[in-house]
């Protein structure tokens, strides 16, 4: 799945739960609707990422394993 994305985070080779903690640092520098591609291998962050978008305004636009890694698309909300 090819989507367009703002700016990209790599957080591949981070422990639990750095993954989650840049994925909110960054959105947090971003302007509202702007799409943020993160790249994990933390296999928590399966779970923790989209757990941590449903109690927050921003939208998750994909969500995908590719071989050992973990491929967000995020929508930053208001």
């Amino acid at each position: 799945m090819n989507l367009s994305y703002d700016c990209e985070l790599d957080v591949c080779g981070l422990r639990c739960p750095m993954p989650l903690l840049k994925t909110k640092q960054a959105l947090s520098s971003m302007s509202a609707a702007q799409i943020i591609k993160v790249t994990a291998t933390d296999a928590g962050s399966w779970r923790d990422i989209p757990a941590f978008i449903e109690l927050t305004s921003h939208i998750l636009v994909s969500k995908q394993q590719v071989a050992d890694q973990f491929v967000f698309h995020i929508k930053k909300g208001d």
